[in-house]
């Protein structure tokens, strides 16, 4: 039985740290970027713009869900031929592909997490002003909107994963295409 190497641990362990650290302010500015404009945007919206920002926040989680999913189930050899003929995007995906776990992660746990809660607190911003403008207490409005946020979130992310796991490759090319014109991940 071959034996561990004590280094090799520590650097592990050392690496999963930087990326749990990492991550964790990753999702600390994110979120607090996303809460503040949201808060911002929703304090001097009237209520079909503010039902419109918050299908807009659910439509990015399930956007990077399927980002998520895609690169988690795609296959490189594609894109090392791509990359042969020295197609745009190739090397982003390639790229994309070798980082799949933390890739997924952002885009699965981070985004879609962030969207999640930042998408119930737009919710209750808009039954506030449902009620106040109902002039009501009623709790039937408060689980009428969650209950359409959540059918709406868990409903999209459902109808799309099966296209991306099965257009996973195309999925890629074109998160892949769009950081290459935007310079990202080179």
């Amino acid at each position: 039985m071959a034996k561990t190497d004590p280094e090799a641990a520590r650097r592990q362990r050392h690496k999963t740290i930087r990326w749990v650290v990492t991550v964790f302010l990753i999702t600390v500015v994110i979120s607090g970027i996303i809460s503040l404009v949201s808060d911002e945007v929703m304090d001097s919206s009237s209520l079909p713009v503010a039902f419109l920002i918050l299908l807009a926040i659910v439509m990015v989680g399930i956007i990077f869900d399927i980002i998520g999913m895609a690169v988690a189930s795609a296959d490189e050899k594609p894109f090392h031929s791509m990359a042969a003929r020295k197609v745009p995007g190739s090397q982003e995906a390639i790229r994309l592909l070798r980082n799949a776990e933390r890739v997924s992660s952002i885009c699965n746990d981070v985004v879609g997490d962030i969207c999640g809660i930042v998408s119930g607190s737009t919710a209750a911003v808009i039954v506030a002003a449902l009620q106040r403008d109902l002039s009501t207490t009623n709790v039937m409005i408060s689980i009428g909107v969650t209950a359409l946020i959540s059918g709406l979130t868990i409903g999209g992310k459902a109808l799309f994963k099966k296209v991306a796991i099965n257009e996973c490759t195309a999925v890629v090319y074109r998160v892949a295409r769009i950081m290459h014109a935007l310079h990202l991940y080179r």
